[in-house]
Parts: structure tokens; sequence; C-alpha cells
């Protein structure tokens, strides 16, 4: 496989922080029939951003850009990681031993395993370095 087949468009969504954002955020990808893998919420000074894995990036982005939100486009990894003690550090060292600034990160596991995902400055760096160490990562394809 391409590098490029394991980079996976993630939406951000940028609104402000305040009661029944989430729930818009959730009831218009509802609506579209958009299917959420995973997601993360981060807060600062009055603003949000939530970051999500969904079936359908195209759709979210343009129904919630309808409705009013910035949304944008980020290229993300998943790598599956032991789902144990010492997991994250395995792919944490790995790249920081190769000099791969992780921007942030957020995870989830499930009966599959547990997948961490990824935003760093060299993706396809980073890329390389996680198949040459022999671990898994996740194709884009699983996303939709």
């Amino acid at each position: 496989m391409a590098a490029n087949e394991f980079i996976i468009r993630q939406i951000s969504v940028f609104s402000e922080n305040r009661p029944g954002r989430l729930a818009a955020i959730a009831h218009a990808l509802e609506e579209e029939r958009v299917n959420i893998f995973a997601f993360s919420i981060a807060e600062a000074s009055g603003f949000g951003v939530v970051r999500a894995l969904v079936d359908q990036p195209d759709r979210a982005h343009a129904r919630l850009t309808q409705d009013g939100f910035n949304v944008a486009f980020t290229d993300v990894i998943a790598v599956r990681m032991r789902d144990e003690p010492g997991g994250l550090y395995e792919v944490a060292r790995l790249l920081g031993e190769a000099g791969i600034n992780i921007e942030y990160s957020y995870a989830y596991s499930g009966p599959a395993g547990a997948v961490l995902i990824l935003r760093v400055d060299r993706p396809e760096e980073a890329i390389a370095k996680i198949r040459g160490a022999g671990k898994e990562l996740i194709s884009s394809a699983a996303f939709t």
C-alpha cells in the first residue's frame, strides 16, 4: 500500500463553547446519516474544536458548513496499538526518536483493539517509520 492510503481526512468543527453546540453537530450528522467513528473535543478561550472521524467526511463538511459551523479537513493517521500498558509508549517513542512531532492525538478502544489517531508534522515519514517497525496502520478505506 502507498503511504497516502493511510492518510485519513478528519473533520474539525470550530464552535463557541456553549450548551447545545455538540448536540447541534451530532443532530446534523444524524440527519445526514453520517456515522461518527471517533471524536474528541478541545477547548480554548471560549471556543471548542470537535475533531471527528466519520464515514462520509464530504457530506458532514457540507451539512455543518450549511448550518453555519466553521469546518476544515485535517490529515491524520490511525495506528493499531497494544491495548495494555506500554502500547502508547511504543508508538510515541518510535515517532519521537525519528524527530516526528505529534501535534495532537486521541484514541479509542473496542473489541477489535486500541487505535491511536495522530496528527503529526510529517505524516509520510511517520507512516514509513510505523510500518518499518512492524506496526499496523489502518487504511483510510476503513473510515468510509
